[in-house]
Formats: C-alpha cells, sequence, structure tokens
C-alpha cells in the first residue's frame, strides 16, 4: 500500500489499483492527516482544511461520516495488515502508519541521502529517483485550504531545492548539458527565483552556449524591473559578471561563483530538508547547534543603561548546570519562549507540565542557547520543590545568589528582608537571567525574582502557578509530552540512529506505549542500551502489558512511578483521594460525571479535586469539565490501590450504561430503548447531557476507544451483562458509520450475551451484527447470524427485538437476490410493531416496505408505504430516517406517473438531508431526482443504507 501526495492525493495497493477515496473533502482529510501522519490532528483543524469559508452547521457530524467512510476504505483494503490505522483520540484523528508508505517521506529519505554522499554518480541516481515521484503539484486534487498550503509550499520548495541539486551533481560530473536541461524547465516556471536562473546561466556557459547564458539575464533582469521594480540580486549579477570574463581562470570562476557549490561533499544547504515537513536533518546536536546560531545572528545587541551603579561590577555569575544531552529539538516550545522573553519589560515565564516531561532540560537548553543575550550572567538554583529531599528555603538560595553577584560573606544582610532587599538593588539595571527550577509553589518563587526590567526569570514547576500569572503578571508556557516523530529521535539519541532504522515500526510503538514522555523514553532506551540482547520489538511487546508496564519504566533511583510519586506527596486530599480511584478508568477522556463514578463522590467533589489534578498537571484539562489522563498516569493510579478496582470499576461500567442510554435518546429521538439497566445497577449521581443527535454522535465518535476499553475491562472483570449492554448501547453511531470496523465489538457483545444467558441480549446483538456484515458484503455470514436472531427474540418474549430482527433479516435477503421472503418478514414485523405501539420500528418496516415493493414492481403499495412512514417519522424522529422515506417517495409517485408530486418530495428530501448535514441521503436523493426524466422507474437501491439498521 502507497501514499501519495506529490501529486493528485491517492492510496494505491500493491500492484498499483487506486482506492475508491471519494469526493475531495475526503481526499482533503487523508492529505492533512498525511501531512501530520503518527500525531494527532485535532477537529478544528480538519474543519478548516475541508472549508475554505464558513463550515457548515453540522461540520463535525460531516467531518466524522468522512472519518468512517476513509476507515472504511482502508480497512476493505487490509491497511492493518501494512501497519496503518486512523484512530479516534478524543477530539482528534490520528493515521498512524509506517513512514516509508509515503512518497514525500520516501523523497524527504532520498534526500537525506543525498546529503550524507560525496559520490556525484550516486546523487544524480538518487535524485532521479526521487523527482520521479512527483505527480504534479503536491497535495492536488484537493480542497483549497489554508491548513495545506505551508505543507504544499515548503515540499515544491524541497522539489526546486532537489532539481538544484541534481543540477550541481550533473556539473560535478562534467555533464553540463544535463545540468542546464534539468534547471531550464524549472527555470521558465520560476522566472523570478534568481539562484535557479544564475544557476542556469552558468550551467549554459560551461555546456558552450553562452549566448543563451546571457539572454537569460537579460530576459531575467527586464522581468524583475517590469514585475517588481527591483534590479537583480547580487546572486545573479555576479553570474553576469563571471560570464563576461575572458581571461583563462574564467572556468574556476565561474565554479566558484556557483551558489551553493562545493568542491567536495554536498553541503548541508545544498538540499534543505529543514522545511517543516520533516524532522529536522541530522543530530539532535545538529539541530541545537544551527538554532544557536540563527539565534545569535538575530539577537539584538545590549547595553547597561547609562551611569547604572553596580556593586559587583567585575562578577559576572554563570550558575547554569551543563547543557543537557540527546535534547530534542522542541522548536515550538522554544520559539515561544523568545517570543515571550522579548515582549514586554522583566518577563516572567512559567513553564510547567506534569513530572518526567522535559521542563528543566528545556529551560537550561533555552538558556544556553540565549546567554549571549544576558552579559551580567546567569543565575540558576533547584528549588527541590518536587523532590526526595525537603524543598530549598528561600533564605538559603537567596544567600546563594548574592555570593554569586561578589557579595562578601563579612558583609551579607542577616535578616531575610535585608537579603530580599539587596538581591534586587544587585539585579536592577543588569541584564541577567534567573532560572528557578522545580519550584512547589508561588510563594517559593516571588522573593527569588530579580529587580528591575532588565532581567529575564524562567520558572519551572510541575503546578501550574496561577498565582504568579494573577500577581506577577507571568506568561505560563505549557511543556507537553513529545509528538511521535521527536520520540523516535529521542530514543536514537540515546540507543543510536542504526537501532531505530533497523526496527522503525517498533520504535514508534515504543514511542506510543511511553506517551510520548521524555523521562519515560529515556528509561526505556537506558533499558535497552544496558542490555544489547533485547531488540526494540521484544520490549516493547513487553512494555504492552499494563501490568508490568511501570516496574519496566524504572532504572535505579530514575523512574515514572517515583516521578508521579512525588507529584502525589504534594497534593492536597480531594485530589489524592480521586487520584487513588482512577485506575479502573478504561480511556484517555475523563469528565467530572465519570470521576464522580469512580471516587463514589459528589459531583462537585469531582470537579474540585480534578481541577487540582490539573494544577498539578496530573490530569490535562481540555475544556468545561473534560480531561484527559494518560495511560502512564493511570496505571500508576491503578498500581496504588488494587483493592478498590472491582468496586470502581462496577460503578464505571453501570456509569457508561446509563450515560450511553442518555445518548441513544438523544441520537435517535422518538427512538425505543434496545435495553434497561442490569439488576442492581448503582445509578450514578450526574450523568452528561446531551443537546442534540449532532452532540450525541460526537460524544459517540470521540468515546469510541473508551467505551471499547470498557467492554474489554468488563468481560476481563466477568461482567458480561454490563459488557453487551455498553456494545449495544452504541448502535446509533454503528448504523451511521456501518462500515466501520464494528464486526470484533459486536462479536463479542455476542459472546458476552450468551455467557450472560440473556435470549433477548442474543437476538439484538445477532441482529445488529448481521445487518453490519451485510453491509460490508459478508452475505453468507450476515444470514447465519440474521436467521438465528427472531427465534431468540420470541424465546425472550421481545416483540420489540423480533420486530427488528425480521427487518434486518428481510434487508439481507433483498441484498442476496431473494424477491420472495422479504414481504412476508417486513410484512410480520409491521404488524409486530403496530400491535405494540413501536413507533419508531413500524416506520423503518415501512420504510423498507416501500424499497421492497419498488424493486418488485408494486410501485403504488410502495408509494403507500412511503406515505405512512412519513406520517410516523414526524419528528422528533431523527432527520435522515425522513429523508430516505421522502426519497422512496418520490420514487415510487415517479414510477406511478405522478411527476410533480415526485419532484417536490424529493426537493424536500434534499433540502432536509442538507439542513441535517445527511450528505448520503442528499446525493440519493439527487440521483433520483436528476434520474425522472431519463428513467420512469428509479430503484431507491442507495436510497436506505447507513441509517436503516436497528438493534
Amino acid at each position: 500500500m502507497q501514499f501519495r501526495v506529490l501529486g493528485p492525493v491517492s492510496v494505491t495497493t500493491a500492484n498499483g489499483t487506486p482506492l475508491p477515496l471519494g469526493p475531495a473533502k475526503r481526499r482533503s482529510l487523508l492529505a492533512v492527516l498525511l501531512a501530520h501522519a503518527n500525531a494527532p490532528v485535532g477537529v478544528e483543524r480538519l474543519t478548516e482544511a475541508l472549508w475554505d469559508e464558513e463550515p457548515p452547521k453540522h461540520a463535525r457530524t460531516v467531518l466524522q461520516g468522512h472519518v468512517s467512510r476513509l476507515r472504511a476504505v482502508l480497512a476493505q483494503h487490509d491497511a492493518a495488515a501494512h501497519g496503518v490505522e486512523l484512530l479516534t483520540q478524543g477530539a482528534a484523528y490520528r493515521l498512524c502508519l509506517p513512514e516509508a508508505l509515503v512518497d514525500a517521506h520516501r523523497f524527504e529519505e532520498s534526500l537525506r541521502l543525498v546529503r550524507r554522499s560525496a559520490d556525484p554518480a550516486e546523487a544524480v541516481a538518487v535524485l532521479r529517483e526521487a523527482l520521479g515521484l512527483w505527480q504534479g503539484p503536491a497535495f492536488a486534487g484537493i480542497v483549497h485550504s489554508a491548513p495545506l498550503e505551508a505543507p504544499a509550499h515548503a515540499l515544491e520548495e524541497l522539489r526546486l531545492s532537489a532539481v538544484e541539486a541534481l543540477a550541481r551533481a550533473y556539473g560535478r560530473l562534467g555533464d553540463h548539458g544535463a545540468a542546464a536541461s534539468v534547471l531550464h524547465a524549472e527555470a521558465t516556471a520560476h522566472p523570478l527565483r534568481e539562484p535557479l536562473v544564475a544557476q542556469l546561466m552558468l550551467a549554459l556557459a560551461r555546456a558552450g552556449r553562452q549566448a543563451d547564458a546571457l539572454d537569460f539575464f537579460h530576459r531575467t533582469r527586464k522581468l524583475l524591473a517590469d514585475e517588481i521594480g527591483v534590479d537583480p540580486a547580487p546572486v545573479l549579477t555576479d553570474a553576469y559578471r563571471t560570464l563576461l570574463r575572458t581571461d583563462a581562470d574564467a572556468a574556476a570562476d565561474a565554479a566558484a561563483a556557483e551558489p551553493g557549490t562545493d568542491t567536495g561533499a554536498e553541503t548541508e544547504t545544498d538540499v534543505d530538508t529543514g522545511t517543516g515537513t520533516s524532522t529536522a536533518v541530522g543530530t539532535p546536536a545538529d539541530v541545537d547547534d544551527r538554532a544557536d546560531n540563527e539565534t545569535a545572528a538575530r539577537s539584538p545587541t545590549v547595553r547597561r543603561p547609562h551611569g547604572t551603579a553596580m556593586a559587583a561590577e567585575a562578577v559576572t555569575p554563570q550558575l547554569l548546570p551543563r547543557r543537557p544531552r540527546g535534547f530534542i529539538a522542541r522548536q515550538d516550545e522554544l520559539a515561544v519562549l523568545d517570543r515571550v522573553t522579548s515582549a514586554f519589560p522583566g518577563p516572567l515565564v512559567t513553564l510547567t507540565g506534569t513530572a518526567g516531561v522535559g521542563k528543566t532540560a528545556l529551560a537550561v537548553h533555552w538558556s544556553h542557547r540565549r546567554r549571549a543575550d544576558f552579559p551580567d550572567g546567569t543565575l540558576f538554583a533547584d528549588l527541590c520543590g518536587f523532590s526526595p529531599t525537603p524543598a530549598r528555603d528561600t533564605v538559603a538560595v537567596l544567600r546563594e545568589f548574592l555570593l554569586a553577584l561578589g557579595v562578601p560573606v563579612e558583609r551579607m544582610p542577616g535578616s531575610p528582608a535585608a537579603l530580599g532587599a539587596r538581591y534586587r538593588e544587585l539585579t536592577t539595571g543588569r541584564r541577567l537571567l534567573v532560572v528557578l527550577d522545580n519550584a512547589a509553589g508561588s510563594e517559593q518563587i516571588r522573593p527569588l525574582l530579580p529587580g528591575g526590567d532588565d532581567c529575564v526569570t524562567l520558572v519551572t514547576s510541575r503546578e501550574r502557578l496561577d498565582g504568579l500569572v494573577a500577581t506577577d503578571a507571568a506568561r505560563p508556557v505549557t511543556v507537553g509530552t513529545l509528538p511521535a516523530a521527536d520520540s523516535t529521535a529521542l530514543l536514537a539519541a540515546v540507543l543510536g540512529p542504526e537501532s531505530v532504522a533497523a526496527e522503525p515500526e517498533a520504535a514508534a510503538r515504543l514511542a506510543v506505549l511511553c506517551d510520548g514522555l521524555p523521562l519515560a523514553l529515556r528509561v526505556a532506551a537506558a533499558r535497552l542500551a544496558t542490555r544489547p540482547h533485547r531488540g526494540l520489538a521484544s520490549f516493547a511487546g513487553e512494555l504492552a502489558d499494563e501490568q508490568h508496564r511501570l516496574d519496566l519504566l524504572e532504572a535505579e533511583d530514575t523512574g515514572v512511578a517515583a516521578a508521579l510519586g512525588l507529584s502525589l506527596r504534594h497534593l492536597p486530599e480531594p485530589a489524592r483521594g480521586l487520584f487513588h480511584h482512577l485506575g479502573p478508568h478504561t480511556g484517555a477522556t475523563l469528565d467530572t460525571a465519570a470521576a464522580a463514578a469512580l471516587a463514589d463522590c459528589p459531583p462537585p467533589q469531582a470537579a474540585l479535586a480534578l481541577d487540582q489534578l490539573a494544577a498539578a498537571q496530573l490530569v490535562v484539562e481540555t475544556g468545561p469539565r473534560s480531561y484527559v489522563l494518560h495511560d502512564l498516569v493511570r496505571l500508576f493510579a491503578r498500581s496504588l490501590a488494587p483493592g478498590h478496582e472491582p468496586a470502581g470499576l462496577l460503578r464505571l461500567l453501570d456509569h457508561w450504561v446509563q450515560t450511553l442510554l442518555g445518548a441513544c435518546a438523544a441520537a435517535e429521538p422518538g427512538g425505543e430503548p434496545c435495553c434497561a439497566l442490569p439488576a442492581g445497577a448503582r445509578l450514578s449521581a450526574e450523568i452528561r447531557p446531551f443537546a442534540d443527535r449532532t452532540a450525541a454522535l460526537a460524544w459517540y465518535s470521540a468515546e469510541r476507544g473508551t467505551l471499547r476499553a470498557a467492554v474489554e475491562s468488563a468481560v476481563a472483570a466477568g461482567l458480561h451483562d454490563r459488557a453487551w449492554r455498553i456494545v449495544l448501547l452504541q448502535w446509533p453511531l454503528i448504523v451511521w458509520q456501518v462500515r466501520d470496523g464494528w464486526v470484533p465489538l459486536l462479536e463479542q457483545g455476542l459472546t458476552s450475551a450468551e455467557l450472560d444467558g440473556d435470549p433477548a441480549a442474543q437476538s439484538r446483538a445477532s441482529a445488529l451484527l448481521g445487518w453490519v456484515l451485510s453491509e460490508e458484503g459478508r452475505p453468507e455470514e450476515a444470514l447465519t447470524r440474521l436467521e438465528r436472531a427472531p427465534d431468540l427474540a420470541i424465546r425472550a418474549g421481545d416483540v420489540a427485538g423480533e420486530a427488528v430482527a425480521r427487518i434486518n433479516l428481510a434487508v439481507a435477503l433483498m441484498r442476496h437476490g431473494d424477491h420472495e421472503r422479504p414481504g412476508a418478514l417486513l410484512a410480520e414485523a409491521l404488524a409486530l410493531a403496530q400491535r405494540a405501539g413501536l413507533t419508531e420500528t413500524a416506520t423503518l418496516a415501512h420504510q423498507h416496505l416501500a424499497q421492497h415493493l419498488l424493486s418488485v414492481g408494486s410501485a403504488a403499495e410502495a408509494a403507500d408505504h412511503a406515505a405512512h412512514g412519513l406520517t410516523l417519522a414526524a419528528p422528533p424522529l431523527a432527520a435522515p430516517r425522513r429523508v430516505v422515506l421522502r426519497t422512496l417517495h418520490g420514487e415510487a409517485l415517479a414510477a406511478v406517473g405522478r411527476t410533480g408530486e415526485a419532484v417536490r418530495q424529493l426537493r424536500e428530501a434534499i433540502r432536509e438531508a442538507r439542513a441535517n448535514a445527511y450528505e448520503e441521503g442528499e446525493v440519493a436523493a439527487r440521483a433520483a431526482l436528476d434520474g425522472i426524466r431519463a428513467t420512469p422507474r428509479r430503484i431507491a437501491a442507495g436510497a436506505s443504507s447507513g441509517t436503516s439498521g436497528r438493534t
């Protein structure tokens, strides 16, 4: 399987067959995910990519539909076998895949290979192959949008750099004609790119085409004057002067004048891969050194204010620890630090984040990069706020700073107030950097803040330090976990790049299992480095076992559990009590209601505790009453109180069942619930409310992974009566995104229903599983499941379940080419639903009877059933049902010659589908409307997909 972005966005199988990706918006979705491969991309960014202008009201639902269909296409072509998986992560999606499957990555890898090569012949071969990957402009065939402009531009710049490098390699081989040939097309396409034109001029001259070279110069000079009103840049005029020289050294001078030419191996600037579309070239140290040079070049000259008196002028303290080794870029955070420390006088910046995320390393690294900006020195103190040793006394730190600033011991002030005053006096007017590391809280920091507006203060802490923000205008900078590419780069920095290159997929899996936490990654790398016989894949397999993961991430006195334990020790009681109950949680996302169920406490108490945990960086606040709990933190919580796990898990599962019942009611208003609460269920104090169908479906999609893990936990604990309920109550999302890999979950639900001995649950699980199998084009398996469902419902006395089972069986038989049995099955289902007063099920039966009757030529009867169904499908029943019924009604009316009424029905179907972001329904209704004149009797084969199944 290959993913292509160097040209039209596409995916091909091993034999070159393109996958049917669908419309431009779906290709845009794939393009954004590929531009950020193996990293989560938020819904807001994806929405911006799919709609260049104002998105529609139900944009999130449409986006979920595109994700579902893209996921289904990948699954149908066995993407998992290639290591490709499209994951939902809270309010984001992540496309996981080996980077070698993406043509852009292979292109950039080729450029890196050329950069390391000193052989021009090898460079020519590699660059020709790399440029052959391009089939047109990058990210072609998608919706034009801002989020893809930058990566597309960056890739185009890389392509032009590759062309220029290819020409240089030809030149080193003496084939100047070939060099001129590859440059000519690009210079014509980019006539204002002066270095490219200059290189072409010199290549033409060396190939004996002096006149053509001079013509290019005059043409470009005129174009620059006419288009942008400027003279040629030095790179162009230098090349021109070289052409005009006639002495014997002209050839050598031409070689020296060519931009970027090197007589040896290609230099780092020959092919620029630092464009933002890939990881930086070189080792972490190389990246840092380049950043240092850039910073030094742009740093303003620092002058001491005229007339400032200093008591210790000759003393320039340098208390920074050594520069951290193997530091991985963190370019975004470094850029933020650069910006906020220069935005206003006397800046105070807080770097906060969870234990082991690398706050100190970032602070020290930035301080070394910017040391030249602070000619009066740097002060550094570890305040031991979260440490096995007691926190540092502020008075002791002040004495240490004053000594560093040149105050003799005998002149040291005696009282804390006098120490602070002398410290502020000495720092006023100085250009100093003060780094206060590992602070316990704001009160520990305030006495150590320097005086004057010329100092910069950097504070690191596991606490949010809201107090400093409120009273001292501190600028907060959050330090998050590392993205996938930087995580693997950190492993490579410790283990060596060859180890990671030998097992790239295992390295990526290790990064995920370590949550992108630098401390965890370094400990994992240390274990591997000291045990060379153990490969990355083997160690990743060991880490996958949650029972032992924290044990494996310990190395002597360093480890994840030890670091988190220090954070826990400083928590106030409400937060500490809640944290001990978080172990049974089954996902990354956590809200106040779920936390209250886990801890068996009132929701206000849970809300307070979660806020305290967020302040301590043990959970991440993502919205009102919404948080993220990383796996390593959850496993640490589980290790603290294993005895609480069974009771906490039961409360959590009951909470999920109640929440799912509420989501079902909102997603399918007017529908009948497919099950009730299990016997003895503990009622939750608070259940998340759902405003409407869109909100419910968005929650279903966001929590899909959490609910899957809840089913697994219920099965492991033998709570099968909870497991099958959590499966079946996801039916609104299942029928809405029916081809989205639901079969394994439904099979587990059926197994749990059988182990629970509940025939009604078995019937509904069989009916829903059969429906999904039928939609996936697996008719034999579908019918095997569906044939059992009605009898199981009869045995349970479940009239609603029997009616749904007969409907699903009838639809599968229709798809299988059976025109006899479906009519009777649907009539029986309709009678059952009408006798039991099941409005929603009766509507569903009318819908499929209309479809069946159209297929066998009974259009008048089909129209009657569609009309009856529309009468029943008035709000609050979900709009997609009405769209399908109107489409069927319109086709049936057209088939009996009532064209005017048919057109009105179909136009109304289109209007309602568009208003509710039901894209497939709108497409089906438009097709029916377009076909009225061309085909008097059109069968609504596609009108019922996606929203017709029930449990």
